[in-house]
């Protein structure tokens, strides 16, 4: 399953969507998802792509921006080697 479709999935769970309704270029605002459920969502992605997510703010308002960051940071992190106790 590639970066969309779990978002997707995310997406169509936590706010009661029809998975028929979501498309690339909806906004996530006209979805019902405003600045707050962004954030959850962002937890949400942490969690189910095993990635940290920044605290800088990032534009995201549709759920192509969102897949693109997502990827974004899945490319970044892949090379980064995780901190291990007693290294």
């Amino acid at each position: 399953m590639n970066t969309y479709d779990r978002l997707i999935r995310i997406i169509a769970d936590e706010h009661k969507l029809a998975v028929e309704t979501l498309h690339p270029e909806a906004r996530l605002d006209e979805l019902g998802i405003d600045s707050l459920s962004v954030m959850e969502l962002l937890f949400k992605i942490e969690d189910e792509f095993h990635i940290q997510v920044p605290n800088d703010q990032v534009p995201l308002v549709t759920i192509h921006d969102v897949v693109s960051y997502v990827d974004s940071l899945i490319a970044q992190q892949a090379g980064a080697v995780p901190h291990q106790a007693g290294s």
